[in-house]
């Protein structure tokens, strides 16, 4: 891939992470794509979710998502689909995200040129979410999942809910699709040394932005003057925060952080094994889903490393890697898993 003047990174989830060869089949527009690279395809199983990422020239990553989306759509059926994961549909999130020579607005365009065409095309009903999207209520992803897959026969129905493109009706086989524009977070994940969930949740609610919510001495839920329930706000800004299952004997604090500048990847792991350690459990392994810029593991690195300064990039990498115990589960590759690394790699070829 030559260097290009304009790159944008598109990260779109499908809703199938056990079947590598439907995931080889959805992936090959990538591969086959002249201005486009494929920089990560991140499977889990117990998720049963696949995160592609790819980054091009517009057009071309454009073009190939829409040709992803028709592969997907035909091979995924939602019918059948269970995993930890939150999920809405076969292509469940299409974000496009501004690497260079690319605005924010323009990724916006592209989230509206890629949700006219497949609703027209597939007749699958799309919702623009963050930079995106066009009422309040649709701008978190999260509020557009709510339900999943399950409850969505019924949201869809609602007025409230009406898709910004495709039909307001129900599809079993290819559920709903997000699409929108954000800028570059990253999907992290802690584990523990627990199969209990629900503590891993309570780690994340108390972490996360939107805290958790208020409850009496009975359990109820305490109501405010605006008729919702009140919250204690988390620890940190600009990040999503909620417990999952890594496998069935381990719990995980499963994080998206939104603005990796504010809230660090060292900053949410030192949080949670102080947190987890407060109830008698231990912090055993990190895991990044995707790519991560280059900029989070060096401040994770200069954090870890102390007061010694005299290190460089790649051995801040390895202090961060370290830190955040990214190679617990298995080998961290930084020229595969940063993303700055990653396209340099790929000028090169």
């Amino acid at each position: 891939m030559a260097m290009q003047a304009s790159l944008v990174e598109c990260v779109p989830n499908f809703s199938e992470g056990n079947d590598k060869v439907v995931i080889e089949q959805i992936t090959r527009p990538v591969r086959d794509a002249p201005g486009v690279s494929l920089l990560d395809v991140d499977m889990g199983a117990d998720f049963n979710r696949t995160v592609v990422t790819m980054v091009g020239e517009p057009e071309e990553v454009l073009n190939t998502v829409i040709e992803c989306t028709r592969v997907a759509v035909e091979l995924i059926d939602m019918r059948g689909h269970t995993g930890e994961h939150a999920r809405m549909g076969a292509v469940d999130v299409v974000p496009f995200i501004p690497i260079k020579g690319v605005s924010m607005d323009d990724c916006v365009k592209l989230s509206e040129r890629y949700a006219n065409t497949v609703s027209n095309e597939l007749d699958l009903p799309i919702f623009l979410y963050a930079e995106a999207a066009r009422m309040p209520q649709r701008i978190k992803l999260p509020d557009i999942r709510r339900g999943e897959y399950e409850g969505l026969e019924e949201k869809i129905s609602s007025p409230d809910w009406i898709p910004d493109y495709g039909p307001a009706e129900f599809k079993p086989k290819m559920g709903a699709t997000a699409t929108g524009a954000r800028p570059i977070l990253i999907a992290y994940n802690v584990n523990l040394d627990t199969n209990d969930k629900s503590k891993a949740n309570s780690i994340a609610s108390k972490i996360r932005t939107s805290g958790s919510i208020v409850k009496d001495e009975n359990g109820e839920k305490i109501i405010g003057n605006d008729g919702k329930p009140l919250r204690k706000p988390g620890i940190f800004q600009s990040l999503q925060a909620a417990g999952w299952m890594y496998d069935e004997s381990t719990a995980q604090v499963s994080m998206n952080l939104l603005d990796y500048s504010e809230t660090g990847l060292h900053d949410v792991t030192e949080a949670i094994r102080r947190e987890a350690e407060m109830i008698g459990l231990n912090v055993t392994a990190g895991e990044l889903v995707g790519l991560v810029p280059l900029y989070a593991m060096l401040a994770a690195g200069q954090y870890y490393q102390g007061d010694v300064v005299a290190y460089d990039e790649n051995s801040l990498v390895e202090q961060a890697i370290s830190g955040l115990m990214l190679d617990k589960l298995s080998d961290f590759e930084p020229q595969s898993c940063i993303i700055e690394w990653a396209i340099s790699e790929e000028m090169k070829a």
